[in-house]
């Protein structure tokens, strides 16, 4: 996510460190590099004008704070005025007083409008909600079932009703049946997935303002494509000029888009962006937080969905209990490695969690490593434990060279590649035996911070 952006930024910053004050000359060149990593980015060139103008007015002739260098005083502005172009606050759901909410979902087809509904729907399962989704394209049968099949995979709610005829009536008849359908069966939440077009078109327009008047739905919400950059914040100005949107839900954040549409379509359409999607899973839908949001852009990381993500997706006592046995005389066993693998497994990619790590001191050389790492390695590692024995597994030094040979049969690897895991596995537990040594606690005790 924002990984072009990111490196260009940082370059322009870099260019800034080692400068006494900050002068019309420097800003300028630094501006300059800031404005072209913006643009090809694909953000607005309106809002690359009123950014740059922005930061070269509380850059140029103010006093820097004594506490930062010219440069980290520059990086201090930006990421104030990123803030601003963003959104200050984290834009939340609004719930209606008198259930259900209604959730009217907009985009164009292909945008991931379908699957993102059904990962709205899983999200506030997860908040305790009840939701309930229909789908009202009855114009492509394909995208009704498609969201059937979606709701029984996140264990939700789906009004189907009788589609006869492809039209708008049919249209205004699911949707007042499906909200009747809440109400009888307590659900909070009826989520809309509406119908796609390939654009935009009067039928379209006139269908959904239809269902607008007929629902007043608490939120309107586009899905846009986040890898098609302007022409999602163009299709998102046009359904906000004709339905009032309330919010945005930028889709596939997770794959190489540039940042224009993020940095772009709320300061176009002068709504929040509410949720950005990470991923296929269902459970890859976030809240969209500004700050953190420009903490990655700047490579500041972002710790702190980090530590939630962890936190929501990790049993918190097989860790101490891992950790109780790490550090443990008898060291931990192979099982205890493959049921920490399984842990780690459910934060999602390596690259996604290193891509939330600070890119900057001890932090500034991960990105690169992570780029070598073939997640799929975790899965062979996890095979090779798999084709052990459990007697082999709580007893690694018993795996002779026989064994290694079996094991290598069962788990479609190599030798060698059995003989790493287990060099890797004893080197991780000799570390962390080490660690705690009462001498290794001593050290650290005696150890003085920088600049104490």
């Amino acid at each position: 996510m924002f990984e072009n952006l990111t490196d260009k930024l940082q370059r322009a910053f870099k260019n800034l460190r080692g400068q006494g004050t900050l002068t019309e000359e420097n800003i300028g060149e630094a501006l300059k590099e800031i404005r072209m990593a913006l643009l090809e980015a694909d953000v607005n060139f309106k809002v690359v004008k009123e950014l740059i103008d922005h930061i070269r007015e509380k850059a140029v002739g103010q006093e820097v704070l004594t506490a930062l260098s010219p440069a980290e005083h520059v990086v201090k502005i930006v990421r104030d005025e990123l803030i601003n172009v963003l959104g200050k606050d984290t834009a939340k759901l609004k719930f209606s007083s008198q259930p259900p909410t209604i959730v009217l979902m907009a985009g164009l087809q292909g945008s991931g409008k379908t699957t993102t509904s059904g990962k709205l729907a899983n999200w506030l399962k997860q908040g305790g909600h009840r939701p309930m989704l229909v789908s009202v394209d009855v114009y492509r049968p394909a995208a009704r079932e498609q969201l059937k099949v979606v709701a029984n995979a996140i264990n939700a709610k789906i009004y189907e009703g009788k589609v006869e005829e492809s039209n708008t009536a049919t249209v205004e008849r699911l949707v007042k049946e499906a909200r009747r359908e809440a109400i009888n069966n307590a659900c909070d939440v009826l989520i809309v997935d509406t119908a796609g077009r390939l654009h935009i078109d009067e039928q379209l327009m006139d269908e959904m303002q239809s269902l607008k008047k007929i629902l007043n739905p608490q939120e309107i919400l586009f899905v846009a494509d986040s890898m098609t950059g302007q022409d999602a914040v163009r299709s998102a100005d046009e359904f906000h000029k004709k339905l009032t949107l309330t919010g945005v839900i930028l889709t596939k954040m997770d794959g190489d888009a540039r940042g224009g549409a993020a940095l772009s379509i709320r300061n176009v359409t002068g709504q929040p962006i509410k949720f950005i999607g990470v991923g296929e899973k269902y459970d890859a839908l976030e809240p969209f937080h500004p700050d953190r949001i420009v903490g990655r852009i700047l490579g500041m990381g972002d710790i702190l969905s980090l530590i939630e993500k962890a936190e929501s997706k990790l049993d918190k006592s097989k860790s101490e209990e891992f950790a109780r046995k790490a550090m443990s005389s008898d060291g931990f066993s192979l099982e205890d490695f493959r049921g920490q693998l399984r842990q780690v497994k459910k934060l999602g990619s390596l690259q996604s969690i290193i891509g939330m790590m600070p890119k900057i001191g001890p932090f500034a050389n991960m990105q690169q490593a992570a780029d070598k790492v073939d997640d799929k390695q975790l899965n062979r590692v996890e095979a090779i434990i798999n084709s052990m024995t459990s007697h082999e597994r709580e007893h690694h030094e018993i795996i002779n060279g026989s064994r290694r040979k079996r094991i290598a049969r069962g788990s479609g690897t190599t030798v060698q590649e059995v003989n790493h895991l287990l060099r890797q596995y004893a080197q991780m537990r000799k570390m962390f035996k080490s660690m705690s040594k009462p001498s290794f606690a001593r050290r650290m005790a005696g150890m003085k911070m920088p600049g104490m």
